[in-house]
């Protein structure tokens, strides 16, 4: 049974840092890249970043661009999001993503 599940959200002050982990269950994690969406209120699900299978090619939105790191660990088979500098724009439900396979999402919320 294949299983996603984030976990690190939170509420955080502007400014701040938070780190979000996905824990991959149920097919071979080292075998295929990995993403992160998020989804804000009223607006569409975006792509926040991709991690290729390896952890050699990263790739992120224009808008968490030096702010985010994406990274693996293929032995314990999680991914994580480090998020600095948040802004309240960051606010959102953050969602771990392996092709048709999502998790449940971790509520973000930045604000003072």
């Amino acid at each position: 049974q294949v299983q996603l599940v984030e976990s690190g959200g939170g509420l955080v002050q502007p400014g701040g840092s938070l780190r979000l982990s996905c824990a991959a269950s149920g097919f071979t994690f080292s075998s295929y890249a990995m993403s992160w969406y998020r989804q804000a209120p009223g607006k569409e699900r975006e792509l926040v970043a991709i991690i290729s299978s390896t952890g050699g090619s990263t790739k992120y939105g224009d808008s968490v661009k030096g702010r985010f790191t994406i990274s693996r660990d293929n032995v314990k088979n999680t991914m994580y999001l480090q998020m600095n500098s948040l802004k309240p724009e960051d606010t959102a439900v953050y969602y771990c993503n392996q092709g048709s396979r999502w998790g449940q999402g971790t509520q973000v919320f930045v604000s003072s």
